[in-house]
């Protein structure tokens, strides 16, 4: 008589079957997920992107001399250079002029600026030259800059102070520049007024 043997089937050992192996991948998976969101948080944070489609718009007035008796005989204020904004990175228009003051205090005057918005970004005067299309959009932190702060909106029209100690003679331009990506959004070869 041949007998039969009752036992356990051959298989898998506990604890090694598939489901201890979905256990072991959650926590990697859930790791990957965290990590993958905070570095897609930062990218966006650094780039930030939203500000492409966003529009501030600052009208100032150019600066005058002070109201006294005086004033009235005080000379206007004095265009000594300009120029037209060209496109780089983005599309940018405007006029950019360097305006002499009655109290011989200097003034960078963006007027009727039409451009994206960014990241970070500037307004220098340089001494690169301007150069159309691509070709001009990563000169201007070649050489000599002045950085005259942060844009103020990317549109409308804006006066920033230029220094007393900036020798205006030793720059021919003005770029809007972006900081975080260093590159031009748009600038303007300054020609004597």
């Amino acid at each position: 008589m041949t007998g039969t043997t009752t036992g356990a089937v051959s298989g898998t050992a506990p604890g090694t079957g598939t489901g201890a192996g979905k256990r072991r991948r959650r926590p990697l998976l859930a790791g990957v997920l965290i990590a993958a969101t905070l570095v897609l948080g930062a990218g966006l944070y650094w780039a930030q992107p939203w500000k492409l489609w966003q529009d501030s718009t600052v009208n100032e007035a150019l600066p005058t001399a002070s109201t006294t008796s005086a004033a009235s005989a005080a000379p206007a204020p004095r265009t000594i250079a300009q120029g037209t904004l060209i496109s780089h990175e983005h599309s940018t228009t405007g006029t950019a002029k360097l305006i002499k003051l009655p109290d011989g205090s200097r003034t960078l005057r963006l007027e009727n600026l039409d451009t994206s918005s960014g990241p970070d970004l500037r307004v220098w005067l340089t001494d690169a030259p301007v150069k159309e299309g691509s070709d001009g959009w990563f000169v201007f932190d070649d050489g000599k800059y002045v950085s005259l702060g942060k844009l103020k909106g990317n549109k409308g029209d804006q006066n920033y102070e230029i220094p007393a100690d900036v020798n205006l003679a030793d720059y021919s331009s003005v770029t809007i520049w972006c900081d975080r990506f260093n590159v031009s959004f748009g600038a303007a070869a300054l020609q004597a007024g």
